[in-house]
């Protein structure tokens, strides 16, 4: 029996701006698509919690963290381009 492998990603957003909603839009979308069923998203405000995003060392938004599987990657913007999304993040090629 294989383990289910669980994408779990964080994304930094500023809650209001058209940047972060549009990022929210196309991560759903992306996970979806892909990740059906095999993912975990965790928003997080910089506004509501600055403390985290400066912790993370989060200087722009929206930037989306993947989590697991490790390695841990980033990659900021409105993740519009899906494919360039998913490479970046280490999961454009292979099985996921």
């Amino acid at each position: 029996m294989s383990r289910r492998i669980i994408f779990k990603f964080r994304l930094y957003v500023a809650t209001g701006t058209l940047n972060s909603t549009q990022a929210m839009i196309n991560l759903n979308a992306l996970c979806r698509a892909h990740f059906a069923g095999r993912h975990e998203i965790e928003v997080v405000d910089v506004f509501r919690e600055p403390q985290r995003a400066l912790a993370e060392e989060i200087r722009m938004t929206p930037t989306l963290l993947k989590l697991t599987p490790l390695p841990v990657r980033r990659i900021v913007g409105s993740l519009s381009q899906t494919q360039r999304v998913l490479d970046t993040l280490g999961l454009g090629t292979g099985p996921a």
